[in-house]
Formats: C-alpha cells, sequence, structure tokens
C-alpha cells in the first residue's frame, strides 16, 4: 500500500509532533518544517501529497508559502490558522488554499479533511470511472480524472476545490444549489466553514469563465445559492 506524504508547516514544534503522531498513527508519511522559507524548499524537494500550512511564521508566511507553491502546483494545501476571522479565511481561499483549520483544532477532525481531500484527489486508472469523470460543454472542458480545467482551448490553473466545485455544478446543469447543500456535496464531509466558503470559490471561477459563451454560465439565484445555467437543456 502507498503511503500518503503529508508536509506540515508550523513554527509549533509541538503542534507539528503531535499531528506528525496522529498521521503517522494513521499511515501517512510524514514530513516537518518548521519555518516558512524550509517549508517551501521541502514541498519543491519532497513533492508531498497535501501540505498542512500555517498562516503566522517567521521567513515567509503562510501566505507566502501558499502564493509560491500555487505558481507551479495544485498540491492540495489545509490552512492551519490562530485566528477565526473571516478575512483570513478568504485570503487563504482566495490565494488557492482548499481548505482551513482554526486552532486549536482536533487533531482526528484534521485528519478526516486530510483523507476526505485524497479521496477526491485520488485519480483511477478505470475507464468506466474515467469517463464519469469529465464534463464539456462549448468551449469548456472540465476533467477530474487530469484535475484539468480547459477554457476555449486554454488550459486554466485552477486549484483542486475550484474545480470540483465546477465539477459539481456543470454536471447538474441548471439545478439550483444553495450554499450549504455545496458545502455538504462538494467538501463532502461536516464542513466548519461558513457559506462564504462557496462565495469565494465561485468568484474566482466567474473571473476565469466570465465572457467564454454565451451557452452557460455561472448564475447566482438571489436568496438561493447558485446553478450552472446552460440554454437549450430543462
Amino acid at each position: 500500500m502507498i503511503q500518503n506524504k503529508v508536509l506540515v508547516i508550523d513554527d509549533d514544534k509541538n503542534i507539528c509532533e503531535l499531528l506528525r503522531l496522529y498521521l503517522e498513527k494513521e499511515g501517512f508519511d510524514v514530513s516537518l518544517a518548521f519555518d516558512g522559507r524550509e517549508g517551501f524548499e521541502k514541498f519543491t524537494k519532497e513533492n508531498p501529497d497535501l501540505i498542512l500550512l500555517d498562516v503566522m511564521m517567521p521567513n515567509m508566511d503562510g501566505w507566502q508559502v501558499c502564493r509560491e507553491i500555487r505558481k507551479t502546483s495544485q498540491c492540495p494545501i489545509i490552512m492551519l490558522t490562530a485566528k477565526g476571522e473571516t478575512i483570513d479565511k478568504v485570503l487563504g481561499l482566495e490565494l488557492g488554499a482548499d481548505d482551513y483549520v482554526v486552532k486549536p483544532f482536533d487533531s482526528k477532525e484534521v485528519v478526516a479533511r486530510i483523507k476526505a481531500i485524497l479521496r477526491r484527489t485520488s485519480q483511477t486508472s478505470e475507464p468506466e470511472a474515467a469517463s464519469k469523470k469529465i464534463v464539456t460543454f462549448n468551449k469548456l472542458s472540465i476533467n477530474l480524472e487530469s484535475y484539468e480545467l480547459k477554457v476555449d482551448g486554454k488550459s486554466v490553473d485552477t486549484p483542486p476545490k475550484e474545480l470540483e466545485l465546477l465539477f459539481h455544478l456543470a454536471s447538474n446543469p441548471n439545478r439550483v444549489y444553495t450554499r450549504d447543500q455545496l458545502l455538504d456535496e462538494v467538501w463532502g464531509f461536516e464542513y466548519y466553514g461558513d457559506s462564504r466558503t462557496v462565495d469565494v470559490h465561485v468568484k474566482r471561477l466567474r473571473e476565469k469563465l466570465e465572457g467564454v459563451c454565451s451557452e452557460w454560465s455561472l448564475k447566482t439565484v438571489w436568496g438561493v445559492g447558485y446553478k450552472f445555467e446552460v440554454k437549450g437543456i430543462e
């Protein structure tokens, strides 16, 4: 059985060791870094499957590390933050983080989130399963097998969670989803955040999709939620 590698980047060594203990018990291969620069260097050398990234650190904070990683990789990132303010959560999501956990956290919850994200991002070689992971419309292709978004024939860098959200909406054209439904069905576990998470992801997707094609669009249904609207489909 192949072990998934998790890179933990946090300047609090006690938290690092606690997470290592829990994660190794669950069968993960764990690597630790104690400041942002060391964490980014380990990321480039070790190619982890997922990163737990603290926000407040010396020698590059978590925001800087996340920004640098997203220039070259879509590796799943869970931000660890001691701050509970919405602005911090939103900033992390806008930089391309997939999830966030506010300290103090329950280690079992962190493990559950890691497993959920890795389940969703793991690829399968079975043709039947692969065929169900591709949705196409005019000038749009969403491939959940290769985690690739093509807009007007060009590949567009998209964080995993954004791609999963778009795939879910586009797989069910013209169906309206509430924010809570999307949190439950896309995030795939009992989510402790708020509906602002969905809004941030939709905003980023719109920046990538706006004006590409008149046949489909990502629509807000005021007072309810969102839908992927396709003309000509009931």
